[in-house]
Parts: structure tokens; C-alpha cells; sequence
């Protein structure tokens, strides 16, 4: 019985060879033949790449792909115009569900591609962006692809290809970024599409930005500004929507989607487009002034509430996610591309034998393939100074989105939380935020008005709320706003006094943000050896106040009556207060403005009789940008940081108003705008119980709703 020959390492290289030669050979006759009008042998070259139809027998072979890789990319300076349908073919088969040994292959090749055509780096670049989203999974359930491992591939494993792929094609072209930039911004998911579809996505874009700086600020500007649009769509005014039962809204055992097999697409409501059409309309209903019609149909009504209840979670969602990459500086770029692409993890899909796989002999690529793994860690060489210095670029990134945008959109909720909360991170960029806000505001006379008088509220909602902002820096934004009331008044009784209200709505927008800073933060007013001493009451006889507040004193009483015109709630919290602690009596004012209204006086000047009608005025008393956050996942990134009513108000036992005060104060209320009373729209009213109510509720509606001393329980009515 004759022994059967064993196979030596030197014929298997030498069978290996004789391979390769026979796909070059074929692979430059079909090129060659391509361009002289033939086409059969290229339309079989392009069949190597395209997965079979479903339902056949048929798979793509790895170790036969990379046999071909192979072989292509000895000839890359080849592939001519005629040969794109090739190339399209080789950047869009599912490479990424691949094993690694065809996956470097297909990186090395795309490489070489691009050295040598770089005409073709859009279509990469196209299909590196679609493969970031979520849908791109999608592919693996038309694909064959030969079973070599009971690993199933996950988003994770796909998602880190694409960017190994990236990064390898920035380090080659370095004017990259300039063609991808509007690739990424045309493949952010629509608005109404899911939240799972908008975090896989912007996970991805941030995940970019780490090794691609160029494109760093201009992802975050496309990021805040998607957030931006849904926030708005969500609009203030329904705010205790929010605070539905969130176990009926959330899973505990949450599945992260990076980390679901790639087969996993199972079409439940969370990947489902939010709403409709119909939907676009119902949520349309929604006034921001009166609530719902009385007569819609509960079924549209709970639609609607569903509707807006999706949006905040996925507005919830996609702030967590800026918040954590703008708190770690392990998310920033401190490293080189080289850097970011550890050692190959385990194989996916391994060959079952060894001998199947031919050795990969592609040309030297110019730089070296390596898988990423997810998480990039700061490098360990970084200064502080340097950790310092991105601080900064990410803060002015965010300033100059705020400036662009965020500042003039009136009915934003909390997309401006995240310059809240940058600014908490260095002192230098709370003080740079503030001067942002009182140059806008008060410097900037070109500015539309409606910009300015939104600066104003900025400054007044931002130095109460935010517990950052210390005793000196709060006087010293109070002094430049009393310093800008008082040049406004003598301005306005050295002139004819004429004029419309739109004449004097910053003036109203800054008086307004004192009133504001003056109800959280009275206690950092009071001259130094008075502030040491009422740090958590309020003592006996008389305070010393900064020198600023005496200014206020003056405007109160002037004739521009800011008591009348500005926000009800803001007045008569403040009215509350300044009574409280002794700085000023404001019911007598308040009582002869009710007496006016009631048309028994007639001595104002005569713009205020406009104050009602004036949609600017509207718009000021219904906007206190930084009022009390409550998106469930994001907000632990806020609660720190974020200055409670109830750790400022005044007490019971602080609070002297006498029962003839409390009368004037009813009396005001019932005779006052329409916005004095906390109001409920039938939408809250029909679906949130009142016990499950904020106590806190939205400024804009009920800032007198934060007097919760039981000598005032109409305040909480």
C-alpha cells in the first residue's frame, strides 16, 4: 500500500503563487478588455463582489475575496472611469462582516485606491457615513456570507471597522475632512426618526470627532443643532408632559444597540419613525397661549401627549450623550491617528482551517491596519495645559453655537443647559459666558432688540440659578445692569418721552433680570459684614445694601414702572421678597397699577397702555431660559450645579407681609395680566394628576408657585 504524499510548506506557497498568478492575469485581461468594449469576464470580475440573492445557496467565500483583493490591488492605478462599476462593487459588499484577515485586506486595498485615484474618495467616503448609521446594519440580512464562527457580529464590531477605515483614509489624505464634513451633515437621521436611529448615529459622530479634528467643532455645532430643532418642536409651555410615570417609558435592562447581534432588527416602536404626518399636525394644536382645543378627540389628545413624550426622550438621549463627551477629556483629541488603533481584538469569523486561508501578500500599504477597540483613553503624556487648552476650544465651539443660534430661539428648553454646564467647569468660562451675555445685551445697540432682551434673561436666569457664580461676580453683574437702567432712565426724562414700548424693551428685559437675580441671590447683595451675618436668615433691623440696589430703588418708582410691565409672577415674587428683607415696599406701586387697569387712574405714560398687546413684552414674561431641568437621564450632569428655590426662599418666619399686604396681593393677582396665576392647559389637566405635579413648575408660569410657606397658600393654587 503506497503512502499518500504529504504536502510540503514549499508546495503550498508554490500552489499559493500559481493561484495569485492565475487571479492577476485575470483580473488585467478583464481591465484591459473592459476598456476595448468587451465586457464579460469584467461583469464576472464585478459578480465577485455582489451577494447573491437571497434565497439561493450561494455565499461570498472570504478566502476567495481576498485571493481578488489581492490581485486588484496590484492594478489600482488601472481602474480607469469604465472600471467604477468595479469599485462601487469591492466599497459596498459587506466587507465589515467579514473576518479580520478580509477585512485588513479590503482596508488595504481601499488604501491603495485612493493613493493612487483619490477621484474615488467621495464613494468611500459616502459609504463610510451610511455605514455609521443605524440602518447600515441592515445589509447583513441580504448578505451571504460563509459561516466560520458562532460569534454573531455585533453594530460594536461593524461600527469600529468603518472607523479603523477612516482613520486610515485621514491619515493618507489630510484634506479629507473638507469632503466628508457634508457626507456626515446628509446622513443625520430626519427628525422624526427614532431614538435609538439619532444615538447610534451621533455616538458615531462623536466618536469621529476624537480622531478628526478638523471636523470636531463643526459635529458638535450639527449635534446641538438637531437638538436644538426638537427642542423647540417640544415647546415650554407643555413641560409637565414630561413628568408622565417613566417606568412606563423606560427599561431598566436596557440593551445598548452597539451591543445587539447585527441580525437583531426587530421592528418594535422604539425604531419606528416618531409619529406621522398626521402626527406633524396634531402636535401643530399645541398652543403655546391656550392649551388644546376643547373639542379634540381624547384618542388625538393621547397621541399627541405620546408624541411629545418621545421627543424629550430622545432630546434626553442625545444631550447625555454631548454631556458625556464634553465631560471627559478622553473624548478630545490628544492623540495621533496611529494612536487610536490598538492591537487586532480576536478574530470574528476565523477559518476553520488554517490552510484555507492564502497569505496575504498585498503591496506595503503606507500605513499600518489595525482594528480599534471602542473606548480611546487619554493619552498618559497629556499636560494639564494642553487638557486646559481643549477646554477652551470646546467652550468657545459651544459659545459660538449659542451665539448663532441658541440665543435667538425664545422657545428652546434646554438645549442652552450645556453652556450651563461647560461654564461650571472653569471659572474663566462662566466669566467669559457672562460678559458674552452683557455685551449682547447692553453694549450691542445694533443687535435686534429681541436678541437683546433675550442676552437679558440669559443673565438673569443664569447668575440666579447657577450655584457657580459667587457673591463678587453676582455684584458685579448687578452694578453693570443698574449702571445701564439708570442711563436709560435719565435718557428717557431728558427726552420728550414719547415713543413706542419696543423703545424700552431691553430696559424691561434688564430690569426684570435684576428682579430675578434679586429673589435667588439677596443675600450676596447685602455690604460684607451683612452677608457674613444673614447667610441663612434675615435679622433685624436695617441691612446694608451694595450701592447698585439703590439705583433699582429709584427705577421701581420711576415713571417707566417696571412693576407693570414686567412678568406678574417675577413682580410679585420680588414684591414678596424685597418686603421680606426689608429693601423695598413694592405693593403701594402694585395697588395703584391695579387701579389704573381698572381705568380709576389715567396718569402713565401713554406707550404702557400697549404693554398687553405687545408680543415682545409676551415674549419676555413666558422666557426664563435656565428654569428647573428635568430630563431624567441627562439631568444628573445639572442637579450639581443647579441653584433650587428652595435652598434661597424666604421662610415663614421670614416673611412679615401683614393680612391687608396679603389682600393687595390677591387683589393685584385677580385684577393683574392674564399670566399672574400658575395655568393649566387641558392637556396637563386631563392626563398628569395633580399630586404628580412638579412643585417646581416651570418660572414662565408659576415663579410665584416657589413661595411655598404655608401663610400663602394661594400661591399654590
Amino acid at each position: 500500500m503506497s503512502e499518500r504524499p504529504i504536502s510540503t510548506n514549499s508546495r503550498i506557497r508554490q500552489d499559493d503563487k500559481y493561484r495569485q498568478t492565475m487571479y492577476m492575469s485575470f483580473v488585467r485581461n478583464a481591465l484591459q478588455q473592459k476598456l476595448t468594449g468587451a465586457s464579460e469576464n469584467f461583469d464576472v470580475l464585478v459578480s465577485q463582489f455582489k451577494p447573491p440573492a437571497s434565497g439561493t445557496s450561494n455565499v461570498l467565500d472570504p478566502s476567495e475575496l481576498r485571493y481578488w483583493l489581492s490581485a486588484l490591488s496590484h492594478v489600482v492605478s488601472r481602474l480607469e472611469r469604465p472600471h467604477a462599476p468595479l469599485v462601487s462593487a469591492i466599497i459596498h459588499f459587506p466587507w465589515t462582516l467579514m473576518d479580520n484577515a478580509t477585512v485588513k485586506a479590503h482596508m488595504v486595498f481601499v488604501g491603495m485606491l485612493l493613493s493612487a485615484r483619490p477621484e474615488y474618495l467621495s464613494l468611500v467616503l459616502e459609504s463610510i457615513a451610511q455605514g455609521l448609521t443605524y440602518s447600515s446594519g441592515t445589509q447583513a440580512l441580504q448578505a451571504s456570507v460563509a459561516e466560520t464562527s458562532s460569534n454573531a457580529v455585533t453594530r460594536r464590531t461593524v461600527y469600529d471597522r468603518f472607523h479603523a477605515l477612516l482613520n486610515h483614509i485621514l491619515s493618507l489624505i489630510p484634506t479629507c475632512p473638507s469632503t466628508l464634513h457634508p457626507l456626515l451633515i446628509r446622513h443625520f437621521p430626519h427628525k422624526r426618526q427614532s431614538q435609538t436611529q439619532h444615538t447610534t448615529y451621533i455616538r458615531n459622530l462623536l466618536r469621529v470627532s476624537t480622531y478628526c479634528a478638523e471636523l470636531s467643532s463643526k459635529i458638535i455645532n450639527a449635534i446641538i443643532d438637531r437638538a436644538l430643532q426638537i427642542d423647540v418642536e417640544i415647546q415650554v409651555e407643555i413641560e409637565d408632559i414630561e413628568k408622565a410615570d417613566a417606568s412606563d417609558s423606560q427599561n431598566v435592562f436596557e440593551l445598548d444597540p452597539f451591543d445587539a447581534p447585527i441580525d437583531d432588527l426587530k421592528e418594535d416602536d422604539d425604531l419606528s419613525s416618531d409619529g406621522s404626518d398626521a402626527g406633524d399636525d396634531a402636535f401643530s394644536d399645541l398652543s403655546s397661549e391656550g392649551g388644546l382645543d376643547d373639542d379634540k378627540p381624547v384618542a388625538e389628545l393621547v397621541s399627541s401627549v405620546q408624541h411629545i413624550q418621545d421627543m424629550m426622550q430622545k432630546l434626553d438621549a442625545i444631550l447625555t450623550l454631548l454631556f458625556s463627551h464634553l465631560d471627559h477629556p478622553a473624548s478630545t483629541t490628544l492623540q495621533t491617528a496611529r494612536d487610536l488603533l490598538p492591537a487586532l481584538p480576536p478574530d470574528i469569523t476565523s477559518s476553520s482551517r488554517a490552510s484555507s486561508q492564502p497569505p496575504h501578500t498585498a503591496p506595503s500599504t503606507p500605513s499600518a491596519i489595525e482594528l480599534p477597540q471602542l473606548h480611546i483613553t487619554l493619552d498618559t503624556e497629556a499636560t494639564p495645559e494642553a487638557l486646559l487648552s481643549l477646554r477652551r476650544q470646546q467652550f468657545h465651539a459651544l459659545l459660538g453655537v449659542f451665539d448663532r443660534s441658541i440665543l435667538k430661539t425664545f422657545k428652546s428648553r434646554y438645549t442652552q443647559f450645556l453652556l450651563f454646564y461647560y461654564s461650571s467647569l472653569d471659572e474663566e468660562f462662566s466669566d467669559i459666558f457672562q460678559g458674552m451675555l452683557v455685551s449682547r445685551a447692553l453694549l450691542e445697540t445694533d443687535q435686534p432688540v429681541i436678541t437683546r432682551a433675550a442676552a437679558a434673561s440669559y443673565i438673569g436666569s443664569f447668575v440666579s440659578r447657577a450655584n457657580y457664580v459667587g457673591r463678587e461676580a453676582t455684584q458685579q453683574v448687578v452694578g453693570v445692569l443698574a449702571d445701564f437702567m439708570q442711563d436709560h432712565l435719565e435718557a428717557y426724562e431728558n427726552s420728550d418721552q414719547s415713543g413706542t414700548i419696543n423703545d424700552h424693551i431691553v430696559f424691561y428685559a434688564v430690569t426684570q433680570a435684576l428682579f430675578l437675580i434679586f429673589c435667588f441671590r439677596w443675600r450676596d447683595l447685602l455690604q460684607d459684614d451683612e452677608g457674613e451675618q444673614t447667610a441663612s436668615t434675615v435679622p433685624g433691623g436695617p441691612k446694608k445694601w451694595i450701592t447698585a440696589l439703590t439705583i433699582l430703588k429709584a427705577i421701581i418708582s420711576s415713571s417707566l414702572n417696571p412693576l407693570k410691565v414686567c412678568s406678574s409672577n417675577v413682580v410679585w415674587q420680588f414684591a414678596r421678597v424685597a418686603h421680606a428683607t426689608d429693601f423695598f415696599y413694592c405693593y403701594t406701586i402694585l395697588d395703584s397699577n391695579k387701579r389704573v387697569d381698572n381705568g380709576s387712574l389715567q396718569k402713565q405714560p401713554a406707550f404702557l397702555s400697549a404693554v398687553d398687546s405687545a408680543d415682545t413684552v409676551k415674549d419676555l414674561n413666558t422666557f426664563f431660559p435656565f428654569d428647573p431641568y428635568s430630563l431624567p437621564k441627562s439631568l444628573r450632569f445639572i442637579e450639581g450645579i443647579f441653584r433650587e428655590w428652595s435652598a434661597v426662599a424666604i421662610t415663614e418666619e421670614d416673611d412679615s407681609d401683614s393680612e391687608d399686604e396679603d389682600e393687595v396681593e390677591n387683589d393685584g393677582r385677580r385684577a393683574g395680566s392674564s399670566d399672574c396665576e400658575p395655568q393649566q392647559s387641558s392637556l396637563t389637566a386631563m392626563l398628569i394628576p395633580r399630586s404628580q405635579q412638579s412643585e417646581e413648575m416651570p418660572l414662565s408660569v408659576s415663579l410665584d408657585a416657589m413661595s411655598i410657606s404655608p401663610a400663602h397658600p394661594h400661591t399654590l393654587q
